[in-house]
């Protein structure tokens, strides 16, 4: 071999070895949330492969049968699979561990004792040493260490099995809603945790990051994202946003890189989503992806890439361990998908942009007393993945008598580029709130350095109301004046919402005042709850969901009115912003997935994702729906996903993005894939939960495929 050919092989083995792909799940389990500590939902599995995936076939199914006829629940989890066993979550929030090649249930851990319980809980953690095997998981504000062998408490860890999420946060917390919906992630001895907390007006916990010894529950060290006095980023804020301001939240999870002892998030917006002059500046560490000391929770870098969001554009999701290969160099990178269809690629060690960002001026808000950033961090064209800019020009086309209307509507409200504020006249919103890209994140191949996204495309529209109540004013207009700023966001205002989020005026029809009551004193399923209402406030909003008190005139000076005095201005909620017949306003695609060359910058392909079926029948092309869970990709070729609002799961060609499989289960499968083997076979596993924010029916299986 000539001299030249062996000194580039060597080189080129060097520099493999320096710079080789992150760990990935090589083996035959699923053992992590999205996979690996990575996050990259890949698999070196390939016996289900682009030649054969259209054999694949229904393995077994399993039914969780605990949805109890209620079409207001979900399964949003990723199941792990460690040595043959299986563990899942289901939609009353129970944890089950089954036999990973048959579906034959081992055990089931029910937090709740039999009563009847809702959620979302999109996965659990496993931990082994040579004497014993946990399971940690969240429902409601408690952190449960399980056996994993037998599905009992471990009563040595915490106060008999279990830590009280409220505590360990710096102010008491105990009224407010805090738990964590998506599964930590261990460090040596550490499980490392988020949290999901209530983002309305009303008071809200801070989003701080914990770390627990994993044998006893001890909260080890603590992360504060919203900065103390004389702390990195206080300044950014007002004076005292950290004695009273929530959320900035690590609700979407964590990667880590463990021979580096680093561990990534991605942080929410602090609370309230949509009116910020009670926290003046650029927020940080809200809006961040966050590189923090995995030993001791210190900050090594940030990079924020919403300044004082007022738009609820949290990061969704951890990011990517990836590598990039610029100017002849393999670099370590993380890469983060965002609501906003951004993707920021940023050096993993020291958090700079590998591609060029600009900050780019964007309109102010005139909402009294906000006083919006003036300017937003925008990644390259090639990294942006969805539509940013809704007028009259991109609305749809699918009829004359829809684009009519829609135009129509458009008349009295603003509209314009991404990032444009809300208002009292109502502003229109594309990528809505939900994204963009969700929770579900991205799949990485680190073979081929490509990163693969699903998002959604849908406009819809938010508008400000004035908060402050009038010297006099009815129970029944207290009550709706409440129900507007703390419910409609989720529930609607008398238009019809999903089956994540239903009408609460239908719900109160069926219920007592007395039942009422406690629910908003102690929260349900998703719910927080509201136990810092007082209770005049929950007197009034209880009338308004029973149509009451009209007549009944209240002084305001004589009530105790504790909800959100500082907030004057609230949003009417996420509207939803459809044509006629129900269809998006926009042109699709309304849902895509997107690959993405890391080493270019550049979308290689982007493909609709999903399909309405009545709009298939009319013989249209795929328009693509709103999705929500994620992809995963195997070294067979394949992109595993489901996501879509036509309840299909599907395998797609990683090279080209065609759709070599589909499946139509009996509910949307709303959750991130797994695969795995047994005895040398390869299966692929999808949670069919259906309902959730994509609003269709509900399930309670999970699906198991695999080849005949």
């Amino acid at each position: 071999m000539p001299y030249r050919q062996l000194y580039a092989l060597l080189s080129a083995g060097l520099l493999l070895f320096a710079c080789r792909p992150e760990s990935t799940t090589t083996g035959t389990d699923w053992p992590l949330y999205s996979s690996d500590a990575a996050g990259s939902k890949y698999s070196e599995l390939d016996q289900i492969n682009v030649g054969n995936v259209d054999q694949l076939q229904p393995a077994w199914i399993y039914r969780t049968d605990d949805q109890g006829g209620r079409t207001n629940s979900t399964i949003e989890c990723n199941p792990i699979i460690v040595d043959g066993i299986m563990y899942l979550t289901t939609p009353s929030l129970k944890v089950i561990a089954l036999e990973a090649a048959t579906g034959t249930e081992r055990w089931r851990f029910d937090p709740f004792a039999g009563k009847r319980a809702s959620g979302v809980n999109r996965g659990v953690t496993y931990w082994s040493n040579d004497n014993e095997k946990r399971i940690y998981f969240v429902a409601s504000a408690n952190l449960y260490a399980i056996d994993a062998e037998t599905g009992t408490l471990v009563t040595d860890f915490g106060r008999d099995g279990i830590v009280d999420l409220h505590e360990g946060l710096g102010r008491d917390v105990r009224t407010t809603w805090v738990t964590a919906a998506t599964p930590g992630i261990i460090y040596n001895d550490l499980l490392i945790l988020g949290s999901t907390l209530g983002e309305g007006p009303a008071a809200a916990a801070p989003g701080h990051i914990r770390a627990y010894d994993l044998q006893t529950g001890a909260m080890r060290w603590i992360f504060h994202t919203i900065p103390y006095p004389e702390e990195f980023g206080y300044d950014t804020w007002s004076e005292d946003s950290w004695q009273h301001i929530g959320g900035a939240n690590a609700w979407g999870g964590f990667t880590l890189d463990q021979e580096r002892g680093m561990v990534f998030c991605g942080t929410g917006s602090a609370a309230y989503d949509h009116w910020g002059g009670n926290r003046l500046g650029e927020n940080l560490f809200a809006n961040c992806i966050l590189a923090l000391d995995a030993a001791t929770g210190e900050r090594i870098w940030h990079y924020q890439v919403v300044h004082h969001d007022i738009w609820d554009y949290d990061i969704p999701c951890p990011p990517n361990l990836v590598q990039v290969e610029k100017d002849g160099r393999l670099i370590d990178a993380v890469a983060q998908p965002t609501k906003m269809g951004h993707l920021f690629v940023l050096d993993r060690q020291t958090g700079e942009p590998i591609f060029p960002v600009e900050e780019v001026p964007v309109p102010v808000s005139d909402i009294p007393g906000e006083v919006s950033w003036p300017t937003q961090p925008f990644p390259p064209v090639g990294l942006r993945y969805t539509e940013q800019r809704f007028t009259h020009d991109n609305v749809t086309r699918r009829t004359p008598e829809a684009t009519a209307f829609v135009r129509a509507r458009l008349d009295s409200m603003d509209t314009g580029d991404i990032f444009l504020p809300p208002s009292e006249r109502g502003a229109v919103t594309l990528p809505q709130f939900n994204g963009g890209t969700d929770w579900g994140g991205a799949a990485y191949d680190p073979h081929q350095r490509e990163l693969y996204v699903n998002a959604s495309n849908e406009a819809e529209w938010i508008s400000m109301v004035r908060a402050e109540p009038p010297a006099e004013i009815t129970r029944h207009q207290l009550g709706r004046n409440l129900y507007g700023s703390i419910c409609s966001a989720c529930h609607g205002f008398g238009d019809p919402k999903t089956p994540d989020s239903p009408s609460l005026q239908q719900i109160a029809r069926d219920r007592s005042k007395a039942e009422i009551h406690q629910v908003l004193l102690n929260g349900k399923g998703s719910m927080p709850k509201f136990a810092a209402l007082s209770e005049d406030e929950r007197a009034a909003l209880v009338a308004f969901l029973k149509d009451e008190g009209h007549e009944e005139k209240l002084a305001t000076a004589d009530l105790e009115l504790s909800f959100a005095q500082e907030i004057p201005y609230t949003a009417t909620g996420h509207r939803e912003f459809k044509d006629p017949d129900g269809f998006p306003v926009n042109a699709p695609p309304w849902g895509t997935l997107s690959a993405i060359d890391l080493d270019a910058g550049q979308v290689r392909w982007q493909i609709p994702l999903g399909t309405y079926p009545e709009l298939e029948a009319q013989g249209l092309p795929p328009t693509g729906t709103f999705n929500m869970g994620g992809p995963v990709i195997t070294a067979g070729g394949l992109i595993f996903i489901g996501a879509a609002m036509d309840e299909r799961f599907r395998a797609i060609d990683r090279e080209t993005g065609e759709v070599l499989w589909q499946y139509q289960m009996d509910a949307g499968g709303y959750a991130t894939p797994a695969t795995y083997a047994v005895d040398g076979k390869q299966y692929v596993v999808i949670a069919a939960g259906g309902g959730g924010k994509p609003g269709t029916k509900a399930g309670n299986a999970y699906y198991c495929f695999a080849l005949p």
